[in-house]
């Protein structure tokens, strides 16, 4: 499921994202909810429900009708956008670059793995179109203030920042993906593993001579964590390895005359 962001009426969007929000300005009694509780509410369903949840359950969560809601937020459209944003507010808005760009571009990478993971709902919304909220542009900002004392010019930098972005989000999306299958099937990822490997080890026996260079792959692994599933313990692996000569290759291009 593919949701996009910025369907809702652009100006009440902007408005609420950024809290020039006229309903928590207008004078008279304080209400009984703010659209930062109604935000609230709706990443603690996402988080259980994914992006299926309803403005119906939302309400429910916080002992109201879905027409109750509507007084603060105009829809579900506009109420993806406030969680989305609103969410990225865990994230740190500054790192340290006492040791240097490298370990704080790791923690960077290591903090969104761990956030995606606490929200995989967030992987569901597009990246075609930002949310335009103050908490993005904060989380895209902590990086590009990591990169650019390196010296790189912006063209490099924005590669760099689209690289990092867009290689941890599909790491965890693989993760994501892993832990909603086995909800969705019924079947585990080590039951589904083993059952098809079995089969392909008996009708394909030479498999690893048919195809030696991904056997190679295959066989050159760390060891893996018995806490986690199969599929998992290859995506962490991934995430790992892949960031390393991400940043390898950052690190040639800073040394670069």
């Amino acid at each position: 499921m593919v949701v996009y962001a910025g369907q809702g009426d652009p100006r009440r969007s902007i408005e609420l994202l950024w809290r020039a929000s006229v309903a928590e300005q207008r004078p008279g009694p304080k209400p009984g909810l703010s659209v930062d509780t109604i935000v609230d509410a709706a990443i603690e369903v996402a988080d259980e429900q994914g992006m299926a949840f309803s403005m119906r359950a939302v309400g429910e969560r916080l002992g109201r009708t879905a027409m109750a809601l509507y007084t603060y937020v105009p829809g579900k459209n506009e109420l993806v956008d406030l969680m989305y944003d609103r969410a990225m507010a865990e994230l740190p808005a500054t790192y340290s670059t006492e040791d240097g760009w490298r370990p704080a571009v790791t923690r960077w990478a290591h903090d969104m793995w761990e956030f995606y993971g606490r929200h995989p709902w967030m992987l569901q919304v597009s990246q075609a179109r930002p949310v335009l909220g103050p908490h993005e542009f904060a989380v895209i900002e902590a990086l590009a203030a990591i990169l650019v004392p390196t010296g790189l010019p912006g063209r490099e930098l924005r590669g760099i920042v689209g690289a990092l972005h867009y290689f941890v989000r599909g790491a965890a999306q693989t993760v994501a993906e892993a832990r909603a299958a086995g909800r969705a099937t019924g079947e585990g990822d080590e039951e589904w593993w083993y059952a098809r490997s079995a089969v392909l080890a008996e009708l394909e026996p030479d498999l690893d001579k048919k195809f030696p260079m991904l056997h190679l792959l295959e066989n050159d692994r760390e060891p893996i964590d018995p806490e986690l599933p199969y599929l998992e313990n290859d995506a962490v692996e991934n995430f790992r390895g892949g960031l390393k000569v991400l940043l390898d290759g950052v690190e040639g291009a800073v040394a670069k005359p």
